[in-house]
């Protein structure tokens, strides 16, 4: 049976925290592929700051080293505002089982889940692995949401304490972002000169202009 983890996020930047979850459940669930999903328009957060090709482009970069992952702009490509239960049905027509699908997601969005589209249905169409998140230990979801608990797979691993919000300051202020983002990534942040002092207070354009043929919201998942 397949196994395919399922990442999704705004990745404005993606960073490390971001591929520290999806390795976590890639070791403890032995996934077979794990896809990395950057929204269109998160329903629930202002919109992104950089363009939807500057963030594909981002995820695709950190990807390169990772055996196993890919980038996805399936959600890039609908158009749409990116709901989890929209892009999991995505999946369901196209052949694959909610038994073979991983939602990766950290134990700060997790405690969320209650105000998520289609809940609590959705936690049937994949199989919830909660990541613990610096000051977010995995406990939080039995001492909160215990009525869930025994709904999702709950992993205790350590992730770079990191947010996509830190690092656009960081970079808006001329400070190094070096360790918190891969290489390439930060390599095309400065090139391109995303989150500058210019632009960091603006956001970007959002529309699809993510490269066409890569593999298949606000997918509610990781800042």
């Amino acid at each position: 049976m397949r196994r395919i983890g399922i990442l999704g996020g705004t990745f404005d930047p993606i960073h490390n925290g971001h591929l520290d979850l999806g390795l976590a459940v890639q070791a403890a669930q032995e996934l077979s592929e794990v896809l990395v999903i950057p929204a269109f328009i998160p329903p629930h957060r202002p919109q992104p700051f950089a363009s939807s090709y500057h963030r594909f482009a981002m995820t695709a970069m950190a990807m390169a080293t990772l055996p196993g992952w890919r980038a996805s702009d399936v959600e890039l490509l609908a158009g749409v505002p990116s709901f989890t239960t929209n892009t999991l049905q995505r999946f369901h027509d196209a052949g694959y089982e909610a038994a073979e699908l991983f939602f990766i997601i950290g134990a700060d969005a997790f405690l969320d889940i209650e105000s998520w589209k289609d809940f609590p249905a959705i936690l049937d169409r994949a199989q919830f692995v909660v990541v613990s998140r610096p000051e977010w230990p995995v406990r939080l979801v039995h001492e909160r949401l215990p009525a869930l608990a025994d709904r999702v797979i709950c992993i205790d691993a350590p992730t770079a304490n990191v947010s996509a919000t830190a690092i656009r300051r960081l970079v808006s202020e001329h400070r190094s972002i070096a360790g918190l983002v891969p290489p390439a990534v930060q390599q095309h942040i400065e090139r391109h000169g995303l989150y500058s002092s210019t632009t960091a207070d603006m956001p970007g354009e959002a529309g699809p202009r993510a490269p066409h043929g890569a593999a298949a919201g606000r997918l509610h998942g990781q800042e």
